[in-house]
């Protein structure tokens, strides 16, 4: 949180809490692994990335482009077949 919010611009922060819950997100969509442990604060989470650097841009292209085919089906069957 403090890294983050060390490289934020004009003043702003962000909680711990929206960390969290993005780290989770993350975890959730496997992009992120997630070993939970137990120790003095309770429990934690400790993360790890769940695929490679390829493996990533080509789950965010398959994402979007999955979302854009599931609301905009012939726009984006279009403008892909312009690329």
């Amino acid at each position: 949180m403090e890294a983050v919010n060390v490289r934020l611009r004009d003043n702003k922060t962000i909680s711990r809490a929206s960390i969290i819950n993005f780290l989770e997100t993350m975890r959730e969509a496997r992009v992120l692994k997630g070993l939970e442990k137990t120790g003095k604060g309770g429990h934690h989470w400790i993360y790890s990335p769940a695929m490679t650097e390829a493996e990533f841009k080509e789950f965010v292209a398959k994402t979007i482009l999955g979302s854009l085919m599931r609301d905009f089906p012939e726009e984006t069957a279009e403008a892909v077949k312009k690329i």
